[in-house]
């Protein structure tokens, strides 16, 4: 215990325990569910680490299975694990930067900005506030189109925009209706609110501040700013642009859709696809050049010290660029006029590789478990939950328990280790008064 206080960054994992474990003894109690009986604990342990790792995978239909009780339970559950996320990695970033080196401390701080300096409540009240605020306009709008548009009563419209809201915002995946938001899909007045809610809430507070105190001179953004911001906006262009193309004809998607309704709907489906976790169109009717595209924006997932999971879109610009580097013949990698420590670059490879080991043994073992399930299918439900994403091409649904257990391990695997890595590799650094002769081993 004296270790644990000792490096405080280690009680993140057993934070998230802990409320993961209250969640699931609130969701298997009788008044949670329609049908007024107790939740199998696997089921509920299930849904309580979807919602804490704001993921959104579900194993019931969420609208018919759960009544408000239980819904209102996962909605906190959901708001509690996107602010513990931005709060931990916040408290994370001041702990790794205040027990380095005196150089190492100031160079965290040019790096990480707003989070490297200042009272942590007042950092933390900060968040608060800017989660609450963007949370409260996209209620606002959604639900007065709900009320307008589709005429909800005014509470039941409020409700619903709130539960959607604060799913999109913190990117998770839960929905109210049992298709998703399918039937929305063609409409900005909801659509729009949700994708741009799921990347603000995608890119990380460290990136979004910076970006905004910054946004005259974005030269001088830190490194990290500039791989987020440029990095998600050219990995949702990208990856819209090869949706739309792909899907363009596929009657069970958007191949119906006047040109307006496919580009509204191919933008917000890769927006909320990147950890999100919503259907705007029906995954299981993708095809198949489709899977891959979002196997690896799930992968990718979005910014550091955000409630986006995956290995963090950082990590992959950064690894881009040590291969270009590398192919150039260049002795050191830049990014921006600024040279990457050698440091960051082994954390990215070493993050990335663990993870891919992570999804290559979920993905055989989920195959092992489950009959006649596809490899891309069980890739794609693997990814999704270690990148906390919450979309599902159905194997999900099947699973048995010991595959729910094994999909409850990696949503939570998922979402802590980022995070706990990363920040045991910071605080790891050790200093040698040697090194070893060096020697090129033949590579390839």
């Amino acid at each position: 215990m004296r270790r644990l206080l000792r490096r405080p960054v280690r009680l993140v994992p057993f934070g998230f325990l802990a409320a993961i474990l209250f969640g699931t003894g609130l969701l298997m109690l009788p008044w949670a569910t329609s049908h007024h009986r107790y939740t199998p604990f696997v089921t509920a342990l299930f849904t309580a680490t979807s919602a804490v790792s704001v993921t959104g995978l579900t194993v019931n239909d969420t609208p018919n299975y759960w009544n408000d009780f239980g819904l209102a339970m996962i909605t906190v559950l959901t708001q509690l694990g996107g602010l513990g996320i931005l709060t931990g990695a916040a408290l994370v970033i001041l702990a790794v930067s205040r027990q380095l080196g005196l150089r190492n401390r100031l160079l965290v701080q040019a790096e990480t900005a707003e989070f490297g300096v200042g009272d942590v409540r007042w950092l933390l009240a900060r968040i608060a506030a800017t989660v609450f605020a963007v949370e409260a306009v996209m209620t606002a709008v959604i639900g007065g189109r709900l009320a307008l548009a589709y005429d909800y009563p005014p509470a039941k419209a409020l409700w619903y925009a709130a539960f959607h809201s604060i799913q999109a915002f913190n990117n998770g995946g839960f929905a109210l209706y049992s298709d998703g938001l399918v039937g929305f899909s063609r409409d900005p007045w909801v659509m729009l609110p949700l994708g741009l809610g799921a990347i603000i809430g995608g890119l990380g507070f460290p990136a979004l501040f910076e970006a905004l105190r910054e946004r005259r001179r974005p030269g001088h953004w830190a490194i990290a700013t500039k791989l987020t911001i440029w990095g998600s906006l050219t990995v949702i262009l990208l990856g819209f642009v090869a949706l739309l193309v792909s899907e363009w004809h596929n009657p069970r998607t958007i191949g119906t859709f006047g040109t307006a309704g496919k580009v509204l709907a191919s933008f917000t489906q890769i927006a909320l696809s990147r950890t999100g976790g919503f259907d705007v169109i029906h995954v299981a009717d993708l095809r198949d050049e489709s899977y891959p595209l979002f196997i690896v924006l799930m992968f990718i997932g979005g910014g550091s010290a955000s409630t986006a999971g995956g290995i963090k879109v950082s990590t992959f610009f950064l690894l881009a660029f040590v291969i270009w580097a590398e192919l150039r013949g260049e002795p050191d990698v830049a990014v921006g006029g600024r040279r990457v420590a050698t440091a960051s670059q082994r954390q990215a490879l070493t993050v990335a590789l663990l993870s891919v080991a992570v999804v290559v043994a979920g993905t055989v073992v989920v195959i092992v478990l489950t009959s006649n399930v596809r490899f891309y299918a069980a890739l794609f439900d693997v990814t999704s939950a270690f990148s906390t994403t919450g979309l599902t091409t159905g194997v999900t649904e099947r699973l048995d328990p010991a595959g729910q257990y094994l999909l409850t391990g990696l949503m939570y695997i998922g979402r802590v280790g980022p995070v706990t890595l990363g920040s045991a590799i910071a605080l790891n650094t050790r200093r040698r008064l040697y090194r070893y002769p060096e020697e090129q081993p033949i590579v390839g």
